[in-house]
């Protein structure tokens, strides 16, 4: 059963929020727009949705949907959208694991450089390597060490075969030279409640993942997957300076069918960047910890095709 959550009932829930006063765009949407999430709710992808279209709602003339289909990292929500009309009216949270990742692991039923028009790039997810605060490694090169001994023996959660919290492991195995035990899930959510539960030893997760548990102290962080260090976590090290080449941001948009008009680009990309003008997205940002990482469309899809090419150099595809 796919989690489904309208952020606002109709237009009439609408007028009580503050109006767009811009002049009328050349296209309008017809009915509610669907914002769907390749992930369960609770994860990084659910949670960036649900922030822009609160805070983008003031400035469309219908509701604003978020539904989830959650599953193979996102790639049943991705073939899903690439086979719905382009009318602007379905849109995918795109630039993740089901468009960047996947396509390095395996073939899929679209193509995400061609199957989708990208409307506009929402944020930059560092990605961090976490224990458990019970955990019996207190760094990644314990991590590393246990497993060089102990080939098979060291668990990992990840949001599904194949994506990007997947594909930090399967780099760190290749730069490390060791062998991980892989545990899927559905989307970072999971993953967490699979580490809070100590079911796995380690997990990757985005900073609005894990905000919580590690302020509560119940999460450690041991690294992270940035070329540098964290303003929000200025004392966990980089994969980089640890001694392994490992780098991958996750990033996280908005994309529509191919053949999306240009009236209708420019209709969605405005309306959504003015969202993430407004406070509402600020606040998101500040409490989670997220950062802003706004591109239009094409320079969304322009870096999204090379995060693939540089995954497809170093994962051979099954």
């Amino acid at each position: 059963m796919f989690g489904r959550r309208q952020i606002l009932a109709g237009t009439a829930a609408m007028a009580a929020t503050a109006p767009w006063h811009g002049a009328k765009a050349a296209w309008e949407p017809t009915r509610p727009i669907q914002i769907i999430v390749g992930f369960a709710p609770g994860g990084g992808a659910d949670l960036a949705a649900r922030a822009i279209a609160e805070a983008a709602s003031p400035f469309f003339p219908a509701p604003l949907v978020v539904i989830n289909r959650p599953g193979a990292g996102g790639a049943i929500a991705a073939e899903h959208v690439a086979g719905l009309p382009p009318d602007g009216l379905n849109l995918l949270v795109g630039g993740g694991s089901e468009s960047t990742s996947l396509p390095a692991f395996r073939k899929l039923p679209y193509d995400p450089k061609r199957s989708f028009r990208a409307i506009i790039r929402l944020t930059r997810q560092p990605l961090l390597i976490v224990a458990h605060r019970d955990s019996r490694f207190r760094d990644l090169k314990s991590v590393v060490a246990e497993a060089k001994a102990k080939p098979g023996t060291v668990s990992h959660a990840s949001s599904g075969i194949g994506s990007i919290y997947h594909a930090v492991f399967v780099l760190l195995s290749q730069k490390a030279g060791i062998e991980l035990l892989h545990a899927p899930f559905t989307g970072g959510a999971p993953s967490l409640q699979a580490l809070l539960s100590k079911t796995v030893e380690l997990a990757v997760l985005a900073p609005e993942e894990m905000a919580g548990v590690v302020a509560s102290g119940d999460v450690r962080p041991l690294a992270v997957a940035s070329e540098q260090r964290l303003p929000n976590f200025p004392d966990v090290p980089t994969i980089r300076e640890l001694g392994w080449e490992v780098v991958a941001e996750n990033m996280k948009g908005l994309c529509a069918p191919a053949g999306l008009s240009d009236e209708a680009y420019a209709s969605l990309h405005d309306r959504f960047r003015r969202g993430m003008q407004s406070p509402v997205w600020h606040n998101f940002l500040q409490r989670t910890g997220a950062m802003d990482g706004y591109l239009d469309g094409p320079g969304f899809q322009q870096v999204t095709d090379r995060v693939i090419d540089a995954l497809r150099g170093v994962v051979e595809p099954s």
